[in-house]
């Protein structure tokens, strides 16, 4: 039976990620106002967030080593600190170099919290719980995003840019509080890992994660499905609802609140989905891959202003991402041994946000090409621009399928040499029909 301590233990971790994705998702919500603010252009704007993310990218592999060296205490502790003190920077900075330093900051801290939540997982709980506490957790986490689009963002509204971002700041600082009185890296009487590693047995440690075909897998899972919804909600889709699509701030904010709600409901069926049919996970993510390119196309090809229908549509697809990534951590648990379960969990948190950063640099950089040779008309965020500027979604999306399917087949050699056979699709489906009329049939 799972200890009270333990589900403190997990609501003290999921609290602090909430706040990570508070602090994560915030600019995605200021982009019009840092534009003037800073007096910035498209690019600028977009860098603000993309080298947020090249920060956070570049630390999950150290950050997956220290956590199996230190714990998920200290790291989580650190990452909150470093969070609010980027925060604090935000507040009072009036030019593009100190706002980057506040994103830096941000990004560091975000880096080191969700894998550092998600390692308690497997020491707290049983096995069988674990894919669905992965999900919850990063359901509960997206509330954050959440408090970004609502309260924070009537914060910024009403009482201003400083007091906005000093209330994110007493935030992360609430979240350090509370892990250090709270947080426990293992229960009692268990006997903690060694504190430190040698340099040559951290490489061991990285190069067998990385040569496991399974975290290679999580890792493209991750690359492929999570980024088109984090682009959306930290950098362009504000800008994209507003000024393109034509929304008011009201609207927006409801597409926003359906997204996050959309990602809660989706979550427990994905983990409920991994945990039942673990050797179809693959094809999930593939399937969320062919959802999110349909629905990206469906709104960028119709004429003129898409409807609100199908605007929400988009939402509700892009928000399923989230929970769909979560399955990449479930191969680097499956397929990696517990001593270096961070390690594997940080090459995996790699994928998304690299190609999120892309993605988000790369719409940024057609949007001012755009505006430049007047093609967008003295419109920067026209519909016209967002058309051309958000299609290059689509080369990252094939490009992480076709990752996928190369490395699956690995998966599947490896498996079948440890006797695990796959069966076809076609047939696991007959199977199941068999079973659930068997089971109908029992009643």
């Amino acid at each position: 039976m799972t200890s009270p301590r333990a589900w403190l233990i997990w609501i003290v971790g999921i609290f602090a990620y909430l706040v990570a994705v508070t602090e994560r998702t915030s600019f995605g919500v200021v982009g019009l106002e840092a534009t003037e603010r800073f007096h910035a252009s498209a690019a600028e704007i977009s860098f603000f967030t993309v080298l947020q993310l090249l920060v956070y990218a570049a630390l999950q592999i150290p950050v997956g080593v220290l956590v199996d060296r230190f714990g998920s205490r200290a790291m989580i502790a650190g990452g909150a600190l470093l969070m609010g003190l980027g925060q604090l920077e935000l507040a009072f900075a009036e030019s593009i170099p100190g706002g980057v330093l506040g994103r830096v900051l941000v990004g560091a801290g975000d880096a080191m919290t969700f894998i550092s939540v998600i390692r308690l997982l497997p020491i707290w709980f049983a096995p069988a719980r674990v894919p669905l506490l992965t999900q919850l957790t990063g359901m509960s986490g997206q509330l954050g995003q959440l408090f970004s689009v609502l309260p924070f963002a009537m914060i910024l509204h009403s009482a201003g840019w400083t007091p906005a971002f000093l209330t994110l700041a007493a935030m992360a600082v609430l979240a350090v509080v509370l892990v250090l009185v709270l947080l426990q890296d293992h229960p009692p009487g268990r006997a903690a890992p060694e504190p430190s590693q040698g340099l040559r047995a951290t490489g061991v440690t990285l190069s067998h994660a990385w040569r496991q075909p399974g975290t290679r897998l999580g890792l493209w899972s991750h690359f492929t499905v999570q980024f088109s919804g984090t682009v959306f909600a930290m950098t362009w889709g504000y800008p994209f609802l507003i000024s393109a699509q034509g929304l008011d701030a009201v609207t927006v904010s409801a597409l926003m609140t359906l997204y996050v709600a959309s990602a809660i409901a989706a979550g427990p069926l994905m983990g409920r989905f991994v945990a039942r049919h673990p050797l179809r996970r693959s094809t999930m993510v593939l399937l969320i891959a062919a959802g999110t390119a349909a629905a990206w196309a469906a709104v960028l090809l119709l004429p003129g202003r898409s409807p609100l229908w199908l605007l929400a549509g988009l939402v509700v697809v892009l928000a399923i991402g989230g929970p769909g990534s979560m399955i990449g951590f479930d191969f680097a648990r499956t397929f990696n041994p517990a001593h270096r379960l961070g390690t594997a969990s940080g090459i995996v948190n790699v994928g998304g946000f690299i190609a999120s950063l892309v993605a988000i640099f790369l719409i940024g950089v057609v949007l001012d090409v755009l505006h430049t040779t007047g093609f967008s008309r003295g419109e920067l965020y026209g519909l016209e621009p967002f058309r051309i500027a958000l299609s290059v979604q689509f080369l990252l999306l094939a490009g992480g399928a076709g990752a996928i399917m190369v490395t699956r087949r690995k998966v599947r050699r490896q498996m079948a040499a440890q006797g695990v056979v796959v069966p076809p699709l076609r047939v696991a489906l007959a199977r199941q029909r068999r079973i659930s009329a068997e089971r109908r049939r029992q009643r």
